[in-house]
């Protein structure tokens, strides 16, 4: 991870959107191809004292965003979300964890795609985990990069 990465997206994905910042959403790792986001159990709770559906969707779709600016080039593209589908598994009691990778193959494949088509459709499985390593809750997370102008 490079520091610097983390210091210049860090206010951006944490900050960058009032619901986001209400979360208490933490961007603890990224570098190209990578990132770690967290989501504290206090302040997400739900009516039987687990965390609500709606923080761990969010906790699931946000690594989109960093993905796309640690490994996209954003001068050319930007990303959309074309849809989700999130299986709760177990209970959240506690501060959940999500880690989403991506090879620079994968990048370098999209981006073709985009440049030649306008946009490319790519999507990725991601797991929510808590403190215990429980996995809470699986989601498929379909995207689509375009190019600008599209």
């Amino acid at each position: 991870m490079t520091d610097d990465m983390l210091t210049s997206l860090r206010p951006l994905l944490e900050q960058g959107f009032p619901f986001v910042e209400r979360l208490g959403v933490r961007l603890d790792a990224i570098e190209p191809g990578y990132c770690r986001m967290t989501a504290p159990m206090e302040g997400n709770g739900n009516h039987i004292a687990t965390m609500y559906a709606s923080a761990l969707f969010t906790l699931a779709e946000l690594p989109g965003g960093a993905i796309f600016l640690s490994s996209f080039d954003a001068s050319r593209y930007y990303p959309i979300v074309k849809g989700m589908d999130i299986r709760f598994l177990k209970p959240a009691r506690t501060g959940i964890t999500v880690e989403v990778r991506i090879t620079e193959e994968d990048v370098q494949r999209i981006q073709a795609v985009a440049t030649e088509a306008g946009k490319a459709d790519y999507s990725w499985d991601c797991e929510l985990v808590d403190t215990d390593g429980v996995v809470v809750a699986r989601s498929v997370n379909d995207y689509q990069l375009r190019t600008h102008g599209t």
